[in-house]
């Protein structure tokens, strides 16, 4: 484990879903014209025309990608995730976790750009000796088990780690979510990245709208700011607890559940220094901003060329 992951990164083709939805403008621009000058019939006949290239020119690039990804070798995982960020490598909390952990696990791989999204809609997802996976933790797990990883924890420890692991993936990253989709409308994505498309900004609108919906079923989005602040704050403070003097979550050897905390604490750390949370981190528990530091020196010491733009190594 102690290994140092090979990395590389293709090329980018940038913001892919932001091409896609240039190019339906640009369609639904072409359709009015067609039916000023011809008609409805021609605009029918335009329309399934100019789908049916869409469709053909997509499964292309598909297939020119995925023979790519299948270049890249035998158990060598391609990390597919959204572009760089200009605090953070990523800004999902999603993409650092999985990457942590392949650096942790001494796992070599590349990351691609081109496709972030997955069969399942998620991000990030990983292409794998053929197998396309979704899901950050089951992706973790599914490598865990094809490398046979050795986990050195008790019974007693693992179920800990695993109660973590729940509550940093599906409980306290709702409430940080509340902040950005509902409270900061969004901005984050302009200081989380250097180059934001234009097409970006104007959807970003209809994101946050989503976001807050999906907020408002999954329950966190019912609450009162306030309340959302006490729930986050209860959440790290439990880490805090727990991790007390401690070099790392379980002991003083690195585990793979400190990919996990790791992760979300960073992702308040860098991408989220304007909220509440950032203050509870790196003033009010500051053994949580120790152990990020110490996190980052172990499994990132290359963290400032992975920013864009990347920054001189301190």
């Amino acid at each position: 484990m102690g290994a140092r992951a090979e990395v590389r990164v293709t090329v980018s083709e940038g913001w892919h879903w932001a091409g896609i939805l240039a190019f339906l403008t640009a369609v639904a621009l072409l359709i009015g014209t067609l039916r000023l000058c011809f008609g409805t019939l021609t605009l029918v006949t335009a329309v399934v025309l100019l789908l049916g290239v869409f469709k053909i020119c997509s499964c292309i690039t598909k297939a020119k990608r995925r023979q790519r990804w299948e270049a890249a070798g035998q158990d060598v995982v391609v990390l597919h995730c959204s572009n760089r960020g200009r605090l953070a490598p990523s800004m999902s909390p999603f993409v650092i976790k999985l990457e942590s952990f392949l650096r942790f696990a001494g796992i070599p791989y590349q990351l691609d750009f081109d496709e972030p999204f997955g069969p399942k809609g998620k991000t990030p997802w990983v292409t794998f000796n053929g197998e396309e996976l979704a899901d950050s933790q089951l992706i973790l797990e599914r490598l865990t088990e094809h490398f046979n990883l050795r986990n050195s924890l008790t019974k007693e420890l693992q179920a800990i780690a695993r109660a973590f692991v729940v509550m940093m993936d599906e409980h306290l990253i709702w409430g940080l979510r509340v902040w950005r989709y509902s409270i900061d409308c969004g901005a984050g994505f302009y200081e989380c990245h250097l180059h934001v498309p234009f097409i970006v900004s104007v959807a970003l609108p209809f994101l946050c709208w989503r976001m807050r919906r999906a907020l408002w079923h999954q329950g966190m989005g019912r609450h009162t700011f306030a309340q959302v602040q006490s729930i986050v704050r209860k959440d790290l403070t439990a880490v805090s607890e727990f991790l007390g003097e401690r070099r790392y979550l379980m002991g003083e050897e690195l585990d793979a559940v400190d990919c996990v905390v790791f992760a979300h604490l960073a992702n308040i750390v860098y991408n989220y220094h304007r909220s509440p949370f950032y203050v509870i981190v790196t003033e009010e528990l500051p053994n949580l901003a120790g152990y990020v530091k110490r996190v980052r020196q172990r499994l990132w010491p290359d963290w400032n060329k992975c920013l864009d733009p990347p920054l001189p190594s301190q």
